[in-house]
């Protein structure tokens, strides 16, 4: 699960990512890919239309179908991926141990966080998707590891 603030903009963008790219890695049918937002400003609102926009002027699906929704306490996941440091501190409180999204970027130093587009233009929601897709890779290595330890485990 991976979690913003709305649900609208980051959040939603990694999902569509993350699934092609567990598609791509033939995981697809072993890893179900959601999202959520910490805040309920934005429940039941689609993607947002400038997100949906570069999602598929990138070769990405559009979203169709998503509706934001707010996390809850109890929405366990085996991985669950914190757009920001705030987003994190946010679902502690829930009693949710989440990772940075960025953490899984081989090339991110400093301050971690996804930058939030919603203010900006155009170029704010490119350089959103080029941090997201900048990390998937190592997210799909690490669930792939994980899946294969769980395999060993029931098999061992």
């Amino acid at each position: 699960m991976i979690v913003c603030t709305g649900n609208i903009c980051r959040s939603p963008m990694a999902e569509v990512v993350l699934r092609e790219r567990f598609a791509a890695a033939g995981l697809g049918d072993q890893v179900v890919v959601d999202s959520t937002g910490v805040s309920d400003e934005e429940d039941g609102n689609p993607i947002d239309r400038r997100a949906r926009a570069v999602l598929v002027s990138h070769g990405y699906p559009a979203g169709d179908g998503h509706r934001a929704r707010q996390v809850r306490p109890g929405d366990e996941r085996d991985l669950v991926l914190a757009m920001t440091n705030a987003h994190a501190r946010a679902l502690r409180r829930l009693g949710i141990e989440p990772v940075l999204f960025r953490s899984f970027d081989p090339d991110a130093t400093g301050d971690l966080d996804v930058a939030d587009p919603w203010y900006g233009g155009a170029s704010d929601f490119e350089d959103c998707l080029a941090q997201i897709e900048a990390a998937a890779d190592g997210i799909v290595e690490h669930v792939r590891a994980a899946l294969g330890n769980a395999l060993l485990q029931q098999n061992g």
